[in-house]
């Protein structure tokens, strides 16, 4: 007897907390929702394109890069405040200047891949996981 009264509270519970926080989820799970379909867009929208593999190295070469931050310093010289870029720990005058910095870092890692690519293919296939 006292065993349902608990399982009854703890469903009460659950629907009142549901209720709360139902808001939130529903967006959450929207979200969830618009990314997968996008993702699937794009799946079948790579199919066609015969230059979706370089796209996606490019992509995933940039989440490996870190981004520009901006630095507020003084100057040495004119003892005011300036901004300053940060890319890997060298500092730009300009955006542009480390957005060219970074864009190379990616290029380069993505060029590193293709070049590794055909002796890690070879290397599977030895192994029997490539058909």
């Amino acid at each position: 007897m006292l065993e349902r009264l608990y399982w009854t509270g703890g469903f009460i519970l659950a629907c009142i907390l549901a209720y709360r926080f139902h808001r939130p989820l529903l967006a959450a799970l929207r979200r969830f929702d618009h990314r997968n379909q996008t993702r699937k867009i794009e799946e079948i929208r790579d199919r066609g394109d015969q230059l979706a593999h370089f796209r996606h190295t490019i992509h995933r070469a940039e989440e490996q890069v870190e981004t520009v931050s901006e630095l507020t310093a003084t100057d040495a010289k004119t003892a005011t405040q300036v901004t300053r870029y940060v890319f890997e720990g060298a500092q730009f005058a300009t955006r542009a200047e480390a957005e060219r910095a970074r864009a190379e870092k990616v290029r380069l890692l993505a060029r590193t891949f293709y070049m590794e690519l055909p002796s890690a293919l070879a290397a599977r296939r030895e192994d029997g996981r490539l058909n």
